[in-house]
């Protein structure tokens, strides 16, 4: 059933394809005949990202070690 349906997304003649291919590699099971589409299939073009190079930090971190001490309480061991 799903290889009929993947005649609709990937057109009869690479079904087709796939199929005999399938049954020359003597493996004709849907999952093998799946795959074999699935590399026949282009890969998806690459599409540059937009990214912002100058991000600046509204809130910078400070180095204060001492402020884990707060955290840590007073009966933490040293």
């Amino acid at each position: 059933m799903r290889v009929l349906a993947a005649v609709q997304t990937d057109g009869l003649d690479a079904v087709e394809a796939a199929i005999r291919e399938a049954l020359d590699a003597g493996a004709a099971s849907d999952e093998v005949i799946l795959n074999i589409l699935a590399r026949y299939r282009e890969p998806a073009t690459d599409r540059p990202l937009d990214v912002v190079v100058d991000l600046k930090l509204s809130h910078p971190p400070i180095a204060d070690c001492a402020r884990y001490d707060t955290v840590r309480g007073l009966d933490a061991a040293a």
